[in-house]
Parts: C-alpha cells; sequence; structure tokens
C-alpha cells in the first residue's frame, strides 16, 4: 500500500446546471473512490462521470471558461498515472461502456471507450471472437486503443490498434466527429497512437478475430544468471510461431538472493502437440522452478474485477523501452536495471505486429521484438535512471502507456522524425489551443532535426 497522502483535496467547485448530476467533486461521498488511479493518488477538481458526447463537450467548455486543465479516463488502471490530475477536471467515461456486434460473421465489433477489456473479450466470446488486449481485464478501453495495445496474442494478431476500423471523438469544440480511412483519414491516422492528443474517443470500431480455447503456460524459472537467462528466453520468442506470444516478468530476490522470473505464455489455439513443441524452446531457457499449462477460453486470462483504484501499486515510477533484440551487452544492462528497480518486465511483440507498415498510423514502432518496462518506488528513482541511461543504447522507442516522464526526449522516443512533425501539424489543426495536452503533450512548432 502507498503510504503518502498525495495533494490536499482541491476546493469545492460550482458546475454548470448540465453537470451537476454527473460531477463528484471534494466532499461527495463518492469523490475518494473516483480520484485516483491504479499508480497515482489524485485530487481533482471534478470527477465527471459522463453519459454522452454532450456531457464532454460541456465539460470541455466549462474547463475552457474556468481554465483548470482537463484529463479523459477510461479506466483509471493507466500505469502511466495520467488519468487523473490535480485541481483540474477528469472526464470519468465509466458509462460509457456498451460492447456491440456489429457483424458477427465479419468480426466488425463496436465499443466503447469505458468499458474494461475483460468485458469486452466476455462479451465477444459467445461469437468465437477477440480482441489481442493487453494483458489485464480492467484495463480501460479508451487509453489502450488510443495508444497501442499489447496483448497476449499479438505476435499472431497484432497490435489492438491495427484491428480499429473507426472511431469516435468528441473535439476540442465538442463537436463529436467519426474518423475512418475514408472520413478524416488524417485524424484516423493521429489517432491511433497519440489519440489522447486530439480528444476525448468515446467508442472504435473494431475487425475482432476468430477466438476460442488458448493454452496457457505460467512457468517459474531461477534466474541467477540473469544476462543469460534474456538471452535464451528472447531467442526462443523470437524464433517461435505466431501463435506464441510471451510476457516475463523479473525480479530480484530479496534480501539479495537471487533473481526469478515469470513468464506467461499464450499459445493461440488448443493443438497439444503444436504448444508442446513451441514451448519446449522456452522451457529450456533457465531451470525451471514451477510450469503448469491448461487450456482456457481466452476471455478467462482477463477477468474485469471493476475494483476501485486508490494508488494500489506502490511501484509508481515507470521507464519504457522498445527493443529489436536482447544483445548480450543489452541483457547485461537489463539484469542491471533489475537489481536497481526490483522488477523488469518484457512483453513480445513482433511477427504480426511488424506486418504493419511503420507509415500506416502514429504508432510506428514496428522493428522491435520486445516491449520493456521497469518500475520501482520513488525512493529508488536514481537508481532505475541511472541504469536506464546505461540501457539507452540498446533501446529504439517508447511505447508511451509505460512512462511516466513526458519530456522531450521521451516524446521523441515515442514518435520519431517525421511522425512527430505530422502530429505537431494536425494539433494545430484539430486542437489549437492545446486543450489535450495532459498525457504526451504535443508541442506548438516541430523540434529541430
Amino acid at each position: 500500500m502507498q503510504t503518502t497522502a498525495g495533494p490536499p483535496p482541491a476546493p469545492k467547485h460550482t458546475f454548470p446546471e448540465s453537470l451537476a448530476t454527473v460531477a463528484i467533486g471534494p466532499g461527495d461521498r463518492d469523490y475518494d473512490a473516483v480520484r485516483h488511479t491504479y499508480t497515482r493518488l489524485g485530487s481533482p477538481a471534478a470527477v465527471i462521470r459522463v453519459r454522452d458526447h454532450q456531457d464532454i463537450a460541456d465539460t470541455l467548455a466549462h474547463a475552457r471558461t474556468t481554465r483548470v486543465p482537463v484529463t479523459a479516463r477510461s479506466g483509471g488502471h493507466g500505469i502511466s498515472g495520467r488519468s487523473t490530475n490535480d485541481q483540474g477536471m477528469v472526464i470519468d467515461l465509466s458509462r460509457l461502456d456498451t460492447v456491440e456486434i456489429l457483424d458477427s460473421r465479419s468480426g466488425l465489433v463496436r465499443v466503447e471507450a469505458g468499458a474494461r477489456w475483460g468485458d469486452v473479450a466476455a462479451a465477444l466470446a459467445p461469437h468465437g471472437l477477440g480482441l489481442s488486449s493487453g494483458d489485464t481485464g480492467d484495463v480501460g478501453v479508451g487509453g489502450l486503443a488510443t495508444a497501442g495495445g499489447i496483448g497476449l496474442m499479438s505476435r499472431l494478431h497484432g497490435l489492438t490498434i491495427d484491428h480499429m476500423r473507426a472511431a469516435e471523438l468528441v473535439l476540442a469544440d465538442g463537436s463529436l466527429i467519426r474518423t475512418d480511412p475514408e472520413h478524416r483519414a488524417d485524424l484516423f491516422w493521429a489517432v491511433r497512437g497519440a489519440g489522447t492528443n486530439f480528444g476525448v474517443a468515446t467508442a472504435f470500431e473494431f475487425q475482432a478475430q476468430p477466438v476460442r480455447d488458448v493454452i496457457v503456460a505460467m512457468t517459474v524459472y531461477d534466474a541467477a544468471d540473469t544476462a543469460a537467462f534474456l538471452i535464451r528466453w528472447a531467442a526462443a520468442v523470437e524464433a517461435a510461431p505466431r501463435s506464441l506470444t510471451s510476457f516475463l516478468t523479473l525480479v530480484a530476490g530479496p534480501g539479495g538472493r537471487a533473481a526469478v522470473a515469470q513468464a506467461m505464455t499464450v499459445y493461440a489455439g488448443t493443438d497439444a502437440v503444436q504448444a508442446r513443441a513451441a514451448l519446449a524452446p522456452l522451457l529450456s531457457a533457465g531451470p525451471v522452478l514451477r510450469n503448469h499449462a491448461t487450456v482456457t477460453p481466452y476471455h478467462r486470462l482477463l477477468p474485469a474485477g471493476h475494483e476501485p483504484q486508490h494508488a494500489q501499486q506502490p511501484l509508481t515510477v515507470s521507464r519504457s523501452g522498445l527493443v529489436d533484440h536482447i544483445t548480450p551487452p543489452a541483457a547485461e544492462s537489463m539484469a542491471a536495471l533489475m537489481k536497481a528497480a526490483g522488477m523488469v518486465q518484457l512483453r513480445s511483440v513482433g511477427a504480426a505486429v511488424n506486418d504493419t507498415p511503420p507509415t500506416a498510423m502514429a504508432y510506428s514502432h514496428r522493428t522491435q521484438n520486445f516491449s520493456l518496462m521497469a518500475a520501482t518506488v520513488p525512493a529508488l528513482r536514481d537508481g532505475l535512471d541511472e541504469n536506464w541511461e546505461r540501457l539507452q543504447p540498446y533501446v529504439n522507442g517508447l511505447y508511451l502507456s509505460f512512462e511516466t516522464r513526458t519530456g522531450r526526449r521521451q516524446l521523441q522516443d515515442a514518435f520519431p522524425g517525421q511522425v512527430l512533425d505530422r502530429l505537431v501539424s494536425l494539433k494545430a489543426q484539430y486542437d489549437p489551443d492545446h486543450v489535450f495536452d495532459n498525457n504526451f503533450a504535443l508541442p506548438s512548432v516541430p523540434f529541430p532535426h
């Protein structure tokens, strides 16, 4: 549990009549249940639990009049901590949670931004459909669907945003618009990777994939020889068939004891012979302490508990990077990073993720095989950053949802080169007053190259 009390609550706020019944502010009974996220304590002036796009438009107008910052929140789980604020207004989308099957034959579905991914998976399952969408069912649709979506079937199906066919947004002027390849195609390009900079996303259309049962293996390794283990595990993942996706969490043993690693590996299918062959090289990556594999419906991997967020995760400082390959120097740096921070996670991407051209959308990282995150408590921030700098030469890009810093360097890593220039130009067109600047704010003019 996090012990710090955080900033004091914001003063009581006066709302226009249209928002009075949906606004929750300091002193209200439900305020403590909605003010925080999974990692961050917040003290917003108000959390607006919007019912429709008009509530969002009214909130934006009120925030503009009162000159307070505004933040959109779909689930509140956000590791980066940027789905709450202090003294501003939070647009809470949790009431917009409908999942609609538009065409069960083609897999076209409409999902509102406030739904949780676990509920989406459960709604699609009876139709034999699924979307690869992270590894936690309580994550909200909106944040993940505008950032990327590295899921448990990414190597077979790609990122969540790779299956987006349309998005509905409320722009800074309060207008509700639809964007897709035929309507505001430039904005549709931007939404897929940088959507939080351009409006409040209220719903998306996705092309879901045929998904039923999968085989999931939970493997615990002795990772005392950390660098060598990482090299072997990464090589096995890269060589694996696309049906296999593996997420690895590496933690330092307490009291200086040897590191332990846990892999959650999903084989997207039920052929036991093929799955066993695909998993065997991963099981050879290091001494196995425990291993259990089972067949399960995909949606059961992502239960949505809908637990209130109260900054219960103490690892509030995180660093994010994308890595092409885990070479021996990179592995040595990751091992040192793990010792300094206490926890490192690697999520496999590559394969189908890299089938999408880098110019297709604002998320342009299409050469890497791994997404890396390191997290720690605030007291160990300096050690984390020192070791992250040593690792930096082996990092190629950044996945913004796992990064708590928001400086120029992070922005350029998330949106390299001409991608950032194009986003800056579109920002001037769609949000010239920079209303949506709470999450990786774009500059007013391009950075010099």
